[in-house]
């Protein structure tokens, strides 16, 4: 790898003239993106952050300070150790194509993009955050997300560039020119447009909806398409700090509410400066719920197309234990729809394959239960009898087959008349919002942290909590 190229690579960008040439005139264009769309604070400010320089499983990365616009955004693919093959769907024990097969190219394409334009988006939602960040250390972990999720544009831009000709180039281009909420020119998932004002929904959306790509990239990680399941997996090494931060921060966050709560004797914290639990679960509803939607209908035709030709595979696909039927072709996958003409819930089978996008839903499900079970031992720490839960899957759907009724956070069927006038206990209010914003003063100090938030319980990459994170 050639870090001091322009774009640090290990895809021999130097061997092809004409794609260096398409990705260094792209450059400029992604800069004046990052300048006009990215952080609105700090960029000239140096920030300790890490910056990939290898894919090796050790010692990827070096940590040191860089200025934003500075930060060497590069392409990188994980290494292969030995020739792949098709593991699952139809194709089992075919050679993996090196290029994309024409049948396959426009399926291929919308899912590159679908998972690119994420990238830039949540960039945009989370912008303005640093002007009330809790810590030098949190405002830097908040800077390391965002430059990383802007290298992870690049690598689908660079699949773009690379295998889809004049099309990728043009998708390329419009991923710049969408932006997140604009009403004429929207990104392209509605979870996406969101607006993310506070450091909970941040939390929250790191979480919940940078969860979700966890379990896509990984799906995604499985693919017949070599640079695709390259380039995925090395995507997924970076995307293991954003969980960190939401879910920690979420954990700091309760655990400060739990101790302010014992402190002073009552569960409402707003008179000393703290997020009540019942707010904080409100948002956890939100962004819970609105990121079960990302993926997608639970009996879906294009997932099983997706499965069938090796496109997309379940999370851990290699897995036997978890898959012992490769090509998913028998038994059907059972779980409960609404039905509309009936008006009530019931059971029903569909062929295991058209259920990816459910099964897929599964795995992601597991996985959130296990953060709460985490943020649940804070509070029976701190002594705190409430407890934090996931809603259930029916609730506040807008994609799927409970997209089509109205449920409580516990899956109970309501009018949407009920569900509109307990809207208030079910998700953030205003008022919530405000008194949200209210206590988020940005705090710089070194070591320092505001009211509302517990200290993280190390600092960075061996670096005291008192380090300065963010030269200001």
């Amino acid at each position: 790898m050639d870090y001091k190229e322009l774009i640090p690579n290990n895809v021999n960008l130097k061997e092809n003239p004409k794609l260096l040439r398409a990705l260094e005139r792209w450059h400029p264009r992604f800069l004046e993106w990052w300048r006009d769309q990215g952080p609105v604070a700090h960029q000239e400010n140096e920030i300790y952050l890490r910056t990939a320089v290898s894919v090796d499983s050790s010692g990827w990365a070096v940590y040191d300070y860089v200025r934003m616009p500075e930060y060497r955004w590069g392409i990188f693919l994980a290494p292969v150790k030995s020739e792949r093959s098709i593991h699952f769907g139809d194709y089992i024990g075919d050679g993996c194509w090196e290029d994309v097969p024409g049948e396959h190219r426009n399926e291929l394409k919308r899912l590159i993009v679908t998972q690119g334009d994420t990238e830039p988006g949540s960039v945009e939602q989370q912008r303005r955050l640093a002007l009330s960040a809790p810590s030098n250390y949190d405002m830097r972990n908040l800077f390391q997300v965002n430059v990383e999720e802007a290298r992870h544009l690049w690598a689908m831009v660079y699949l773009l560039h690379s295998y889809f000709g004049k099309d990728g180039r043009d998708e390329a281009e419009e991923m710049l020119e969408r932006r997140s909420g604009d009403p004429d020119t929207p990104r392209l998932l509605s979870t996406f447009n969101d607006p993310i004002d506070d450091w909970l929904d941040f939390f929250c959306f790191a979480t919940y909806t940078d969860r979700d790509g966890k379990y896509q990239l990984g799906s995604l990680a499985e693919s017949a398409f070599t640079p695709l399941s390259r380039t995925t997996r090395f995507m997924l090494t970076e995307e293991a700090h954003h969980l960190f931060v939401g879910e920690t921060g979420l954990a700091r966050t309760i655990r400060r509410t739990a101790q302010l709560m014992k402190e002073n004797e009552s569960e409402d914290v707003r008179p000393y400066g703290g997020i009540p639990l019942d707010i904080i679960q409100r948002y956890i509803n939100y962004w819970y719920s609105v990121s079960l939607d990302l993926f997608g209908n639970e009996d879906s035709s294009n997932a099983a197309n997706y499965f069938a030709h090796g496109l997309k595979g379940r999370f851990n696909e290699a897995n036997r234990k978890l898959y012992p039927d490769a090509a998913a072709r028998e038994g059907n996958y059972h779980y409960t729809v609404f039905d509309e003409d009936r008006g009530q819930l019931m059971e029903r089978d569909i062929p295991m394959r058209r259920a990816m996008n459910a099964i897929l839903r599964d795995a992601y499900i597991e996985d959130c239960e296990r953060a709460v079970a985490r943020w649940n031992k804070i509070l029976e720490q701190e002594d705190c009898r409430l407890r934090i839960q996931l809603p259930s899957v029916r609730f506040h759907r807008e994609v799927g087959t409970f997209g089509r009724a109205s449920f409580d956070p516990n899956g109970n069927l309501i009018t949407k008349d009920e569900f509109e006038a307990r809207r208030a206990d079910f998700l953030p209010t205003r008022a919530d919002r405000e008194y949200v914003k209210s206590v988020q003063f940005l705090v710089t100090d070194p070591g320092k942290f505001a009211n509302w938030i517990s200290p993280p319980q190390h600092g960075i990459h061996g670096r005291p909590l008192d380090f300065e994170y963010v030269r200001l």
